[in-house]
């Protein structure tokens, strides 16, 4: 759906992006990751056509891309971009024209979200009367209800309660299986793993790491296991060459150590060595998260600015 080649974007004397690519596959839902600063928000301007590339090219479709894309992209942008003082069903109107749409039909998607929404009596409401978790569900409507085929949302969820949050996950993945492509910007690395199908992790304006959620987190994998037990007499210790324990907690007689595994040994040696000695009630390989990756990434690069970036 989406190809970034080699992105460049200088304002001044600070570089936003610096050789910047990747790739966003069709029908898939994308994360777009980075801390404050990195160039996301460049990126994101770059594909809407807020802004233009120095140098770089950027596909949709497989078409290089053109103001005649824009009617297909849909944009929640992280701050607010409505009219405070203009009556919200007017306004929505008017949003939902610019994206090419009849007033007719309009109109009748319009109602058919604000049911959907439970947002039916706000209408003639303005935009400075509502809070903010009800402006982020009428700019969330404004940005889905032309059909975009690509959408971009920048930190979606800010703004709800846990209650809404909910709402708004169910309508997105619900937009994902009626075909749409989702690129998600958030700080929220528990919707990343529950949500996006690959990511893109941005840092310092460089891509440090891009691909498939499942494969960068096996990737990281460090051959650590959480292991849950009952003793039947003593405790168990590391045992050089088969395992070390990293960490071990002892609740109501049960014992659960974090152990990582020596190389070369597998968790069957493992469950040879401890099936004689305790009564095992739970045995859980420790794979790290995205919000782990993330942090030692970004940690990594800051303490080694010349660290090699991951293709």
């Amino acid at each position: 759906m989406l190809e970034v080649k080699n992105i460049v974007k200088q304002y001044a004397n600070h570089r936003a992006l610096d050789d910047v690519s990747t790739r966003v596959e069709k029908g898939s839902i994308f994360g777009l990751l980075g801390p404050n600063g990195a160039g996301k928000t460049s990126l994101i301007r770059i594909i809407n056509q807020i802004t233009a590339p120095d140098s770089g090219e950027v596909y949709f479709d497989g078409e290089r891309l053109n103001p005649n894309h824009i009617g297909r992209i849909g944009y929640l942008p992280e701050e607010r971009g409505l009219y405070k003082k203009m009556e919200i069903g007017e306004q929505m109107l008017y949003l939902a024209q610019l994206k090419g749409l009849s007033r007719k039909d309009a109109e009748a998607r319009i109602k058919h979200w604000f049911e959907k929404m439970e947002m039916q009596s706000w209408w003639n409401k303005k935009v400075e009367d509502l809070s903010k978790g009800m402006q982020q569900k009428v700019q969330f409507v404004a940005t889905v209800v032309h059909q975009p085929d690509l959408i971009i949302l920048d930190e979606p969820f800010s703004g709800f309660d846990p209650v809404n949050v909910s709402i708004i996950k169910e309508e997105i993945l619900a937009l994902n299986r009626a075909g749409a492509t989702i690129i998600f910007s958030t700080h929220r690395m528990e919707s990343v793993e529950e949500l996006c199908d690959s990511i893109v992790l941005i840092n310092k304006s460089r891509k440090i790491l891009d691909g498939k959620v499942k494969a960068i987190r096996n990737t990281y994998r460090t051959n650590t296991y959480r292991v849950e037990y009952l003793a039947y007499e003593e405790s168990v210790l590391a045992v050089e060459g088969l395992f070390s324990i990293e960490n071990a907690a002892h609740t109501d007689g049960n014992t659960t150590l974090t152990i990582r595994i020596a190389e070369g040994k597998t968790i069957n040696d493992v469950l040879a060595y401890l099936i004689p000695l305790v009564q095992i009630h739970e045995l859980k390989e420790v794979i790290p998260s995205i919000h782990d990756i993330f942090v030692q990434q970004v940690t990594a690069q800051a303490s080694n600015p010349l660290i090699a970036t991951q293709e």
